[in-house]
């Protein structure tokens, strides 16, 4: 089974062209030699990277004694800009419920409070996610479907623009699923 260093080691020799193939792969369900959900959490991880962003990549947290008490999918700091983003990935072949937008807003509980969080799904969210988004502050998680990735994969928009974007919009309007695409 392949260790975090080995992904990390293989998504950083990735060209652009490589990485939007890959994001292909992902959309079609075509990953063979990736773990589930691997992917997609490297995919991401690695093009914010490539956009001056700091990793740290996957990795578990020991709590009170307790090894791997919490699983973090990784965290993009960017220091221009003094943001820092716990995040968290699922590529399911269905919308997400509140399960992850919980999980995420329990680990951003116990981290500074300038710190947000971030929820990339290569589906949607149900309604009952949408909703909960909406109302749990202090805690901000901004959520990324499909659409929103594609349209900075693509070139539209770099990652740093969208997260700046959806981040003022959630400030200003209270709206964590901003609309990057428009």
């Amino acid at each position: 089974m392949p260790t975090t260093q080995d992904y990390m080691t293989r998504i950083q020799s990735f060209s652009r062209t490589d990485l939007l193939s890959l994001w292909t792969d992902i959309k079609s369900k075509n990953t063979p030699t990736w773990d589930s959900g691997k992917a997609f959490e490297f995919l991401i991880l690695r093009l914010f990277e490539i956009e001056g962003a700091i990793i740290r990549y996957p990795y578990s947290v020991d709590l009170l004694g307790q090894s791997n008490a919490e699983q973090i999918d990784g965290v993009i700091h960017f220091q221009d800009i003094n943001l820092s983003i716990v995040t968290e990935f699922k590529d399911y072949s269905r919308n997400l419920n509140i399960e992850p937008i919980a999980k995420l807003r329990n680990q951003l509980l116990r981290r500074p409070s300038n710190a947000i969080g971030a929820i990339f799904s290569t589906m949607g969210f149900t309604m009952p996610a949408l909703i909960l988004t909406q109302f749990i502050a202090p805690q901000t998680i901004l959520l990324w479907e499909c659409d929103h990735i594609e349209y900075c994969i693509k070139g539209k928009s770099t990652f740093k623009q969208g997260l700046l974007k959806k981040y003022r919009n959630a400030i200003e309007e209270g709206n964590p699923n901003y609309d990057i695409t428009i």
